[in-house]
């Protein structure tokens, strides 16, 4: 049981990450072991995130005063928070795989709650968040992008060349 103390630096604590985090992803877990998440910490370590484990009551707090419109209490396992530093694409892929292994390898339940965009100032259901956890990375959309926009020049020329044959 913590002291009301305790409680109060906690919520300090919590307040001041989502603050300096551009992205949050609340997940529900059960079951999971604690290699596994030490795994999670370490991947997550890697891109400038890190998962955080709050009671409800207290992380209900901290959205509140963080102006977070998401409420824990919805939730029906354990929660816990990631906070990330980079945006929600910096994450959400990293996120998804890690609770797709576990559910592969039947080690427990790691499914998303929902996400916060702080760059946009909303809250991403969890269907969003699939989405934009399987999407490729940016360069390869990039490179998808300039594919489409080079294509229609490359058929002209193809054409042109062609004409250009029978002429002669």
């Amino acid at each position: 049981m913590l002291t009301k103390k305790q409680k109060t630096s906690v919520i300090e604590e919590g307040i001041k990450k989502v603050k300096e985090s551009k992205s949050l992803v609340f997940t529900e877990f059960n079951g999971v072991l604690v290699e596994d998440l030490k795994k999670l910490r370490g991947e997550l370590k890697k891109v400038g995130a890190e998962v955080k484990v709050l009671k409800k009551r207290l992380l209900n707090l901290v959205l509140k005063n963080t102006g977070v419109s998401f409420d824990p209490a919805n939730t029906k396992t354990q929660l816990a928070t990631i906070f990330s530093k980079g945006d929600l694409t910096s994450v959400a892929g990293l996120v998804h795989k890690f609770a797709k292994d576990l559910a592969k390898k039947k080690k427990g339940e790691f499914l998303v709650a929902g996400a916060y965009d702080a760059n946009e100032n909303r809250v991403v259901d969890s269907n969003e968040f699939k989405a934009i956890a399987t999407l490729p990375p940016r360069e390869v959309l990039l490179a998808q992008v300039a594919m489409m926009l080079t294509m229609p020049i490359k058929k002209l020329l193809l054409v042109l060349n062609e004409r250009s044959k029978k002429l002669t």
